[in-house]
Formats: C-alpha cells, structure tokens, sequence
C-alpha cells in the first residue's frame, strides 16, 4: 500500500510539473487599403500564444512585391516577407483565429521561410501574392481554400469568402 500512495504522489507531481501543451494561434487579417494612406489592399497572418517548451510567440507575417512600381502589372518582380507594427496590426480586420498544433507552427514558419528565401522573382499579382500567401498558411493550419478570379486582388472579400468555406469558423462577414 505504501508503495502504491508513493507512486501515486509521483505521479501526481509530474503531472503538476508537465509543461503546458502549446496555445498558438494564427489570426487571418485584412487591410482595406487607402490612396490616401498610400497601403494597397493586403492580407496577412499574426500568430501569438505560447509553445510547449514556454517560448511567448508574437509574430506576423505578409507577402508583397519588394518595390511598388508599374512593373507588378506586367509579370513577377522581386518579393518580400514583411513584418507589421502592432499599431498597424490593430487597423486592420481581424477575420478569424485558428488554434494551431505545435506541428503546424513549425510547419508554418517553414512556409514562409520557403517564400521568404525562393529564388528570382516570386512575387506576381495574379499567380503569387499576398492573398496565395496567407492561402497556403489556412491550409496549413487545416482550413478549406480556394482562389476565385474576382477575388484575387480584394484580400477582405477573399477572407470573407475562406471563412464561409470554412463554417466551423464560426466568423461573422466583415462589411
């Protein structure tokens, strides 16, 4: 009996101690764009929470021609991964957040290393932007997408569209 109320104290002690399970989401943002603000329409990802080993996680992540000029209308141009100031992060519309597996964070950051550092010209404005970007980021975290033609430079319309494909989202229609 003393040996069985001793294991059970340790066991229970391990538990206690046992590092939490990662809490990281990802969040689908969009900026409507302004002239007069001279920002362009654009999607892009924020991820926060914790990982296992207890590492704070608050990042952000788009994707965008590295110069803005005529030449995006005419083929693929040199390409950036761009980090946002929270001040511009709290602008934009916040369409859903996905809780994320440990798995899928590394997934993801792998994901856009691999955009990050592709070679040339990766950047094109019906083939290869902001919108196919955070694309493949939903999916990754496990969500249906799709890329209609009409939506292809309308980053808010597009997010709302994932999230009708999406219903266990449970996200409202951004106006």
């Amino acid at each position: 009996m003393r040996h069985f109320v001793c294991s059970l104290l340790l066991l229970f002690a391990t538990l206690w101690t046992a590092p939490a399970a990662a809490a990281v989401t990802i969040s689908f943002h969009s900026f409507n764009g302004s002239v007069v603000g001279g920002r362009y329409p654009h999607t892009f990802v924020v991820l926060e929470g914790t990982l296992e080993n207890g590492q704070s996680v608050n990042a952000n992540f788009g994707f965008t021609a590295r110069r803005v000029s005529p030449a995006i209308l005419r083929g693929p141009v040199e390409h950036a991964i761009t980090t946002e100031q929270q001040k511009y992060v709290r602008s934009t519309n916040r369409h859903f957040t996905v809780p994320l597996t440990q798995a899928q964070y590394g997934e993801i950051l792998a994901e856009v290393a691999r955009w990050r550092d592709a070679p040339g010209k990766f950047y094109d404005l019906d083939t290869r932007n902001c919108i196919h970007f955070v694309g493949r980021l939903a999916q990754i975290a496990g969500l249906k997408v799709s890329y209609p033609e009409d939506m292809l430079r309308r980053p808010k319309m597009w997010l709302n569209h994932i999230a009708a494909l999406n219903p266990r989202l449970g996200a409202a229609r951004i106006p």
